[in-house]
This record gives structure tokens, C-alpha cells and sequence, in this order.
């Protein structure tokens, strides 16, 4: 009948000394070797690749590729590409700011093509502005904007009598009352000595003057109240901006516009002015009053005829205003 061994057995019975040491050699050498697997499977190993936009292809420079859970990482470089050191067991998190985060297990590989998908909802509470980029909260009571719409209402012949009276916080004036005159705009009061005029931006374009625009090419128009959304214009725009979209067009079929109007102007009142001899009257009185001889005698007053009454005759007519316009509209994905 035979009988069960075991290690312990082999090593505690009557077996001959030299067989117990050859025997304990083996042991020892099968374990160091499974160490060494264990050993292996675990050591580092150098990975590389590079990061892309998944919409455009291009690059990610300053991409963060971190181990998780370890304070190991590194960035990408001005290529998109990188390289680091990990271990096969080692998770990747893979980052930059507005795309969204990635993990990539390690085990298996050691080149890497990631392509990182745009966060659009970290999009959602911005407001872009020039080149900066603000919160909403921070620029919502800054501005205020006026549609285009609004403005095609207006029976007026220049955009800034359009938006008279349609934004809060904006002035609009004219200086001296004569015809034909440039109107004057305030906004939070004057800020320069010279020229308290804002700043006029139309589709990206800084200019002084926005008289050349028709009313009906508006699609809107953003006023830029406060310093801080101003500033990044520079001192240009130290009076407040005003930014000006026009329309362009859309896709579909081309549509034809055209919009008139005809009207004319008057004056409710007008001021009664002396003639030719009431003039020479008041300015005889008025010398004597001053202790003077008379401009006058009495028979240059009766030879003088009544004279012309200016102001009537500038105010006589009614004054005509008209505006047209024809449009086409249309478009294509070109």
C-alpha cells in the first residue's frame, strides 16, 4: 500500500540530509521566479501619443494627462504630443480646458491617438465679447442691446435717430439744433474732454461714425455700458462702445424686399418777428435809452418798406422726408 507525502512530510522525516537541502533549493528557486512574474507584470514602462481635437483634428497643446489616483503626470507640447511613465495596471485621466475628460486604461498599450470631444455646457454661461470672455451675471446689467426690427419702425433717416429713446442708459441729442446736424451720444456721462463720443464697432469693424448705415441692414445693436466690459477695446473706448451687427444672408430661397415711406414736416409754431419798421423803432429807442442819438430819422422810418420775415419764408413749405429700400435676401452652405 502506498503512501500520501507531503512537503512538510519530505522535510521533517528520515530522509537523508542532502536530499532535504536539494529539495529546499527547488522551493526556493520556483518562488524567487514567481516573484519575479509578479515583479514584471507590475514594472514601469514608457507610453507615448498625442491628443486631438475630435471635431477639427488639430493638436491639443497644453493637454493634462494625469495617473489616477498617483501624482504622476505630464503635459502635452505645442505638437499635441506626449510621453510618460506608468505602470500596466495605471488609468490615465486625459484633460484640457473646454473639452470634456477621458479615461484611458494603460494595460495593453503603449501608443496612444486620443481625440477629446468639445464640453459644450461649459459654453453655456458665457458671453463673449470682442476677445475677452466674461460670466453672463457679470455683464447681463452692463448691456443693453436693441433689435433690428425695432429699429425699421422708426420712421427716421439715420441710425442713431432710430435708436433714440430704445436703449436705457443711452443719450442721444442734437448739440445745436441746426439742420442736418451730426447727433451727440452719451453714455454714463462724458468721459473724455475732447470727444465724449463712444466707441462704434459694425461686424468687427472699429469706426467713428455710423451715419453711412440704413436702418433696414441692422439685424441688432449691443451697447457696452460699463468700464469693464469696454475695456478690453482699449482707451478708444473710454466713452462706452456700441457694436453693431448687420444682417447677412440665410439659407433658402432668395427673397425680395422693398420697404417706403413719404412724409413731411412742419412747424406747430413759429415766432412772430418785427418788420423793417418796428426794427428801426426798437433800435431808436434803444439808443436813447442808452443816452445815444437815434439810428434814425423819422422819414428814413416812413421811406422803409416792411422788409422780408425770414423765418417764415424758411418755414413756409412743409418739409419733405422719404426713404426706400429694396432688398434681396438668400443664401447657401458656401
Amino acid at each position: 500500500m502506498k503512501k500520501k507525502c507531503s512537503v512538510v512530510s519530505l522535510l521533517t522525516s528520515s530522509v537523508p540530509r542532502s536530499v532535504r537541502l536539494l529539495f529546499t533549493a527547488m522551493l526556493l528557486t520556483i518562488a524567487v521566479l514567481l516573484n519575479g512574474n509578479v515583479y514584471a507584470q507590475s514594472a514601469e514602462k514608457e507610453i507615448s501619443g498625442i491628443v486631438k481635437d475630435a471635431e477639427t483634428g488639430e493638436p491639443i497643446p497644453g493637454a493634462s494627462i494625469a495617473i489616477q489616483g498617483g501624482s504622476g503626470g505630464t503635459i502635452t507640447d505645442i505638437d499635441g504630443k506626449f510621453q510618460l511613465n506608468v505602470l500596466e495596471t495605471d488609468v490615465l485621466n486625459v484633460s484640457s480646458v473646454g473639452f470634456t475628460t477621458q479615461k484611458i486604461e494603460v494595460v495593453g498599450q503603449d501608443r496612444f491617438d486620443i481625440q477629446l470631444s468639445v464640453n459644450v455646457e461649459l459654453f453655456d454661461e458665457v458671453v463673449v465679447i470682442g476677445y475677452g470672455v466674461q460670466k453672463k451675471k457679470l455683464v447681463t446689467g452692463a448691456t443693453a442691446q436693441v433689435k433690428g426690427g425695432d429699429l425699421e419702425k422708426r420712421t427716421t433717416t439715420g441710425a442713431l435717430q432710430a435708436l433714440q429713446g430704445q436703449a436705457a442708459g443711452v443719450q442721444i441729442s442734437a448739440t445745436s439744433g441746426q439742420p442736418g446736424e451730426d447727433l451727440k451720444v452719451v453714455i454714463r456721462g462724458a468721459g473724455t474732454i475732447n470727444n465724449a463720443g463712444p466707441l462704434y464697432v459694425v461686424d468687427g469693424i472699429q469706426t467713428g461714425d455710423i451715419s453711412y448705415l440704413n436702418n433696414a441692414d441692422i439685424e441688432s445693436v449691443d451697447v457696452l455700458k460699463d468700464a469693464a466690459s469696454a475695456a478690453i477695446y482699449g482707451s478708444q473706448a473710454a466713452n462706452g462702445v456700441v457694436l453693431i451687427t448687420t444682417k447677412s444672408g440665410s439659407k433658402g430661397k432668395a427673397q425680395l424686399s422693398f420697404d417706403a415711406y413719404y412724409g413731411w414736416q412742419n412747424a406747430p409754431r413759429k415766432a412772430e418777428m418785427l418788420n423793417s419798421q418796428e426794427y428801426a423803432v426798437i433800435m431808436n429807442e434803444s439808443a436813447i435809452n442808452s443816452g445815444n442819438a437815434p439810428y434814425f430819422s423819422s422819414d428814413e422810418i416812413a421811406a422803409m418798406s416792411e422788409g422780408t420775415d425770414w423765418v417764415d419764408q424758411m418755414l413756409y413749405d412743409n418739409a419733405v422726408t422719404q426713404n426706400y429700400n429694396l432688398g434681396l435676401n438668400g443664401g447657401n452652405d458656401v
